[in-house]
C-alpha cells in the first residue's frame, strides 16, 4: 500500500475543500484551486481532514494513489500559506525588472527578452546595491510556480566555468577548472 496516499490530510481553519463531478476544489484565503481525479478513486471528506482511497490493487490504480494525495495536499497549502520561489541573476550586465506581470531580462543577448506571467501569479524583481537581481515568483499553484521558474531559468543557464546564468537562491552549481588549472 502507498505510504503517502493513505496519509490523511489535514485542512486548517479557513479551507473548504469539496469533491464534485470528479474534481476537487479548495478554496482558502489565498485563493481557489481545482483538481480533476480520475473517477475509480473514492475523497473522503471527514471533519478537518480528506482521505484519499484506491479502488483496487492494479498498478496504475496504486501509481496514482500517492499522486493524488500530494495534489491535494499542495493545494491545501498553496490556498492556505501559499508558495515563493526565488530565482538568481548571475553575470556582469545581467539585469531583471518586472512592472505588473511583465518581466523583461537582459541576459547578454543582443536584445532583452520580455517574458509575461499568468495572472494567478505575482512577480518581483528587486536588485540591491551590489547584489544580483532576485527574482520571485509568488502563488498558489505550485505546478505553475515550479513550471514558470524552470522556464525562466531556461532562458540562460548556469554554466559551469564561471558560473554565469539564473539559478534558483540557494542552489550549488558544480564549478569545473578552466584550462590554466590542465597545466
Amino acid at each position: 500500500m502507498s505510504r503517502i496516499g493513505r496519509l490523511p490530510i489535514e485542512i486548517p481553519k479557513g479551507v473548504t475543500c469539496t469533491f464534485a463531478n470528479r474534481q476537487v476544489t479548495v478554496k482558502g484565503p489565498k485563493g481557489e484551486l481545482k483538481q480533476v481525479i480520475d473517477p475509480d478513486f473514492k475523497i473522503t471528506l471527514e471533519e478537518g481532514t480528506v482521505l484519499v482511497e484506491r479502488p483496487t490493487e492494479q498498478k496504475r490504480h496504486k501509481s496514482l494513489h500517492g499522486l493524488y494525495r500530494s495534489l491535494i495536499a499542495n493545494m491545501v497549502e498553496g490556498v492556505s500559506n501559499g508558495y515563493k520561489r526565488q530565482l538568481e541573476v548571475i553575470g556582469v550586465g545581467f539585469k531583471a525588472t518586472a512592472q505588473g506581470n511583465v518581466l523583461d531580462l537582459s541576459l547578454g543577448f543582443s536584445h532583452s527578452i520580455i517574458m509575461a506571467i499568468p495572472s494567478e501569479l505575482k512577480v518581483l524583481a528587486t536588485q540591491e546595491k551590489g547584489q544580483n537581481p532576485i527574482i520571485t515568483l509568488e502563488g498558489t499553484d505550485k505546478q505553475l510556480i515550479g513550471q514558470i521558474a524552470a522556464k525562466i531559468k531556461s532562458l540562460r543557464s548556469v554554466e559551469p566555468y564561471k558560473g554565469k546564468g539564473i539559478r534558483y537562491v540557494g542552489e550549488f552549481v558544480r564549478r569545473k577548472a578552466g584550462k590554466a588549472a590542465a597545466k
